[in-house]
């Protein structure tokens, strides 16, 4: 999919490229697909979109919706959707989206809880917005997302930044990495070793090399406890 914004410069017959020539990335028109189950809002963020210069915007109301949409028109330059849909997790639909080759999605979201925040990056998507943003911030936002940056809302933004830190036994923060908290969410789900190596594609060896890790981090081997410890951090759920 072509980047938005990136046009070929037109050269002179002395070769110099005509910056006047060069289209600004706000004045190419792009198109969006708004998902989010309050005809209002949507129709709020759809109004500071084609402020922005959106030629087509696409509304959905639910997962289902916006599956239809996708599959009609194929990956927009740019998607929005809300976490909390009437029939499905927008999560799951972040991930789909990713893979059928949308490059640039926006979570619009009323939480602002650490694992939610982190768990939208990891789907896939490019920036995480709060429903109470003003109207400046989720500009910001889709301008930075539309020139292929990354943007995380100003008030989850330090949650982000310490979100796979957890204080151990001994009160010390330690930094999980990303396959360690996707470990330790199975281990508060009630999963076996074994369970949790096939939802990962690991092997039990693996996958008890990870606790052996994150308990010498945390300064406990007690699974119970590495869980405790990750949850009030805010790590898992």
């Amino acid at each position: 999919m072509a980047v938005v914004g990136q046009g070929t410069p037109m050269r002179g017959t002395t070769g110099a490229v005509h910056t006047a020539m060069v289209p600004h990335p706000r004045e190419e028109q792009f198109t969006v697909l708004v998902v989010d189950d309050h005809p209002l809002l949507r129709e709020a963020i759809a109004a500071r979109l084609r402020s922005m210069g959106a030629g087509t915007v696409h509304e959905a109301a639910s997962v289902a919706e916006a599956r239809a949409r996708a599959q009609a028109y194929g990956p927009c330059d740019l998607a929005i959707l809300d976490l909390g849909l009437p029939d499905g997790s927008g999560l799951d639909l972040v991930t789909e989206l990713r893979q059928l080759g949308w490059n640039r999605l926006v979570v619009l979201a009323s939480s602002d809880d650490p694992y939610a925040v982190r768990s939208a990056f990891q789907a896939g998507a490019q920036a995480y917005l709060l429903k109470s943003a003003s109207p400046a911030v989720v500009t910001d936002g889709v301008k930075r997302v539309l020139d292929g940056g990354v943007y995380a809302d100003p008030t989850v933004a330090p949650l982000l930044a310490t979100g796979t830190r957890v204080p151990g036994t001994d009160n010390t923060p330690r930094e999980l990495s990303a396959r360690e908290v996707e470990v330790l969410q199975l281990v508060a789900d009630g999963q076996s070793n074994k369970e949790i190596g096939e939802a990962l594609s690991l092997s039990a060896l693996t996958v008890k090399s990870h606790l052996s890790r994150i308990g010498r981090k945390l300064g406990t081997g007690d699974r119970a406890q590495m869980v405790a410890l990750a949850m009030r951090a805010g790590v898992i759920r």
